[in-house]
């Protein structure tokens, strides 16, 4: 390694660290690959690591063997090529922070006559839109509460229809498609309900008095609806006497790392008055860097889909790469963005708030993430499964060969992020070796979870690892599968104890065991999800089995067909010719029939 560290590059780039058996330990960036990478080793009297690195680098190096680096043509693409890599790969000694979700805005665009808000999450092209937020959660509610209060257009296509509709007869809109209201009253209306969007107070008074009128006309669903608005309202900030004179707008981010896990919060400050504000949690790690956690979490947050971004960042710590991280931005959007660590005045009281508030949420007790830091220890998992993705799949003689993945996260089920896998793949590990390299491909879009988990024995479990070695992701794998006796596997309730399938090798537990029943937990969602789509997938295919039978096409023929074609859709996407060469004309012409049908 000597030598190629001598001949490394004067170029901004991206370097790689990788232990005895070729897996990735460490992704860092550099303005100068030859300088940045020397700097960690001492040559005299043979090389060995600089003792004023971190004992986290320390660890790491001890560990390196080899390395490998990429050079591109800027810093900045240095930073964003080292942020992909780490969420890609998940290296063991970086920070890895999960992704956050995207935040939606309320817009409104008033080159439009009669102009109305709506919400977003992407930005909307036009030369007068104004955003609003993000509001993590609640801004359906805050947008709800707008129309409910204020008679604006309510409906997008409300002005098409040049005609009052109901909502001007329950007095919820002005009529302007019948000209029942001019433009400057409609303007003055908007400005009402701009201000209520950051000035909430006077929104939620006008909602409970809304709410006590509508109880005591007894329409308490609709005084129910009222209420859980305005608890949605109160809940998109936290309470705070900071009050900024100056208009300030700011986005404020402050991280700790806690005994049991980690936390990051956001704080949204519009026109100096905190708007919105957030958190997410991440796993405990003893390797934190807060260079690392910030660098992650701010360039995470700010897509090149985000509609709005302040161009004043403050950080509840200074971080190394700050400005690195501001430049990158200002790139990115096209506008002068900085980040700062304040030390003293009203932005010192902000960042001292969200850090408060963090130590608020790392003293809450969260039950599963106790489970999950069993699960951890007891199968020496490199990182606590707070997210977790199991996979299964189902076939039937080799027909409707289909694949699901199931996604548990922070406690919950992410039915959103469940996939489903239709599977050429024949037999049972071939599917899955299909369906893992298919996930493994879309980690450059969805960055792997913190744990596999695979329906299925040593076997399985040896194909996961093989695939992701060859990705060079670093990731747990566990399986789990029934004790065989007499060399078979017996599925039947009691007849056999599931075993888990580790690196480290196979772990028994007893059924009553919490830990094994939270992995069982996840193998029965997974199972329930493939099998659900095996069904649905298989009733269609009888379907079609059955109509082409009824259209003289015989069982022997239709097995020739999907044996040459693999499924019902590559038949009916073939060709007359490509039919015919497989059986003759005559099917070829029932098919080509049927499916223009």
């Amino acid at each position: 390694m000597q030598s190629l560290i001598s001949t490394l590059p004067d170029s901004p780039g991206v370097y790689q660290y990788f232990d005895a058996n070729g897996k990735l330990l460490y992704v860092g960036k550099a303005k100068s690959l030859a300088k940045r990478v020397k700097s960690y080793w001492r040559f005299t009297p043979t090389l060995h690591p600089n003792p004023a690195q971190s004992p986290r680098i320390l660890k790491m190096l001890s560990e390196a063997v080899t390395l490998d680096y990429i050079v591109v043509e800027s810093e900045e693409d240095a930073l964003i090529l080292e942020n992909s890599l780490i969420k890609q790969l998940g290296p063991k000694y970086n920070i890895l922070l999960r992704d956050d979700k995207t935040y939606p805005y309320i817009y409104i665009d008033e080159s439009t006559p009669f102009p109305r808000f709506e919400i977003t999450r992407k930005v909307v092209k036009g030369k007068q839109i104004t955003y609003y937020g993000p509001f993590p959660s609640g801004g359906r509610a805050l947008l709800d509460a707008l129309y409910e209060i204020y008679p604006l257009v309510q409906k997008k296509n409300c002005l098409k229809e040049g005609k009052a509709c109901l909502f001007y007869q329950i007095n919820k809109c002005l009529a302007p498609c019948e000209g029942k209201v001019d433009a400057q009253t409609y303007d003055a209306l908007i400005e009402k309900a701009k201000e209520a969007l950051t000035k909430r107070k006077p929104l939620t008074e006008k909602l409970s008095e809304r709410m006590g009128m509508l109880a005591m006309q007894e329409r308490f669903e609709e005084a129910a609806k009222m209420r859980d608005m305005i608890d949605a309202i109160e809940s998109l900030s936290i309470s705070s006497s900071i009050d900024l004179a100056n208009e300030l707008d700011a986005d404020i981010f402050a991280i700790k790392n806690g005994d049991e896990r980690g936390v990051i919060v956001k704080l949204f400050m519009r026109s100096g008055k905190i708007i919105s504000s957030s958190y997410t949690y991440f796993r405990h790690t003893h390797i934190f860097d807060p260079n690392e956690a910030y660098k992650q979490a701010i360039l995470a947050f700010y897509t090149v889909d985000t509609p709005h971004i302040a161009k004043e960042i403050l950080c509840a710590h200074d971080f190394e790469d700050a400005q690195d991280v501001a430049q990158s931005l200002s790139s990115r959007f096209g506008t002068k963005v900085s980040i700062h660590h304040p030390q003293r005045g009203s932005k010192a009281k902000l960042t001292a708030l969200a850090l408060r508030n963090c130590d608020e949420l790392l003293k809450k007790t969260n039950t599963t993430s106790l489970i999950e830091q069993k699960v951890a220890d007891l199968l020496d998992l490199e990182r606590i499964p707070y997210r977790v993705e199991t996979f299964d799949n189902s076939h039937m003689m080799g027909s409707a060969s289909v694949g699901g993945m199931v996604v548990w996260d922070e406690g919950e089920w992410d039915k959103q992020s469940y996939r489903r896998y239709k599977l050429e793949a024949k037999d049972e590990v071939a599917q899955m070796r299909e369906m893992l390299s298919r996930r493994i491909a879309d980690f450059t879009q969805t960055p792997p979870p913190d744990l596999w988990i695979l329906d299925g024995g040593q076997v399985n479990l040896n194909l996961a690892r093989k695939l992701l070695d060859k990705a060079q992701v670093n990731l747990d794998v566990i399986a789990i599968a029934k004790e065989k006796l007499d060399a078979k596997a017996h599925r039947a309730k009691g007849a056999a104890k599931d075993l888990l399938y580790t690196a480290g090798g196979i772990v028994e537990l007893k059924p009553s065991d919490s830990r094994l029943q939270w992995i069982q937990r996840q193998r029965d969602e997974a199972h329930r999800y493939a099998i659900s789509y095996h069904r649905n997938l298989k009733r269609k295919e009888d379907t079609q089995i059955s109509l082409l039978e009824k259209k003289g096409i015989g069982p022997a023929t239709l097995q020739k067909l999907l044996d040459y074609f693999g499924t019902f859709d590559a038949i009916y996407a073939a060709s007359g010719e490509e039919i015919a060469f497989v059986t003759n004309k005559k099917i070829s012409k029932i098919i080509l029939e049927d499916n223009e049908n």
